[in-house]
């Protein structure tokens, strides 16, 4: 399956490089709506938006991301995570179209040693992780050809991601504390982006995960990339207990890509790789701005 994809959540990091990657895929005509263009929990608005552009499927990467403010607006989180998401796939039934729900690590609870596979039991600790299960139950309820893919860490040109707030911080303090044992799989959003179009393009409805190949903890993760940056600030480890936070976040949140790789056919490639393309982007992206 290909043709036309229809992206709610347009303007979020994700979004933006789900319609990069579909100009560069011949097989997609890719519309993105955003959140200033579609309330994705007004019902009839996203009848009609789906309706009016007739779309193969329609990609739900629309969220609401602030895991600690979600705590205190569980019904802001509820709204959007869940309810909404069951009205965008229940749509794209009704329109005829396939519909992909993006979900998170967050719907575990960390406690595992080794990759979480897609059918791991799951165990949400905080009200952002709630939330998207349910969004993934609702998902799945309202629309039998659904697509239901995990990631984690995720970063992006334009996002408010850990990548660039450390980068920022660095920019500011002569020493950075890193949390050194949270455990993940730092993943870019153009390398999630393609392989989303590319499950799209087949019918192996199903739960997935996609981040990019390996684990690192958040400490390794932002020496790495302030090394690319050029960057000599002070780095000191520490464990999450030093930061609390209103939400539980998973210790360890390594997600397997054996079910995803299988459906398009290709591995995800390994996080140092992307990152190191990431901040290639970044860089050149600045020199851009500075020329103008």
């Amino acid at each position: 399956m290909a043709g036309r994809a229809l992206v709610v959540g347009a303007g979020g990091q994700l979004g933006r490089d789900l319609i990069h990657a579909a100009a560069r895929d011949p097989r997609w005509t890719c519309i993105g709506l955003t959140e200033a263009d579609l309330d994705i929990t007004d019902r009839h608005a996203v009848r009609d938006a789906i309706a009016g552009r007739r779309p193969d499927v329609v990609i739900n990467a629309a969220a609401y991301t602030d895991v600690e403010r979600a705590e205190e607006e569980p019904d802001a989180a509820q709204r959007v995570n869940a309810e909404a998401a069951g009205i965008v796939a229940e749509e794209a039934a009704r329109a005829d179209a396939a519909a992909l729900y993006v979900s998170t690590d967050f719907v575990f609870d960390g406690a595992a040693t080794a990759p979480y596979e897609p059918d791991a039991p799951i165990h949400p600790l905080s009200i952002y992780g709630a939330t998207k299960a349910e969004g993934e139950a609702r998902t799945r309820e309202a629309n039998p050809r659904h697509f239901v893919v995990r990631t984690a860490w995720l970063y992006g040109p334009g996002g408010a991601n850990f990548v660039e707030k450390i980068l920022s911080a660095a920019a500011t303090r002569p020493e950075l504390r890193i949390v050194s044992d949270e455990i993940g799989s730092p993943t870019h959003t153009r390398d999630l982006a393609e392989a989303l179009l590319a499950l799209c393009a087949t019918t192996r409805w199903g739960t997935y995960h996609c981040v990019n190949a390996g684990a690192c903890s958040r400490y390794e993760l932002a020496l790495s990339f302030l090394e690319m940056a050029g960057l000599t600030v002070a780095v000191t480890p520490c464990n999450a207990e030093d930061f609390p936070s209103k939400a539980v976040r998973p210790r360890y949140s390594v997600l397997s890509n054996a079910r995803i790789e299988a459906a398009i056919g290709r591995l995800m490639r390994p996080w140092r790789d992307a990152l190191a393309d990431y901040m290639a982007r970044r860089a050149g992206a600045a020199g851009r701005d500075n020329q103008r």
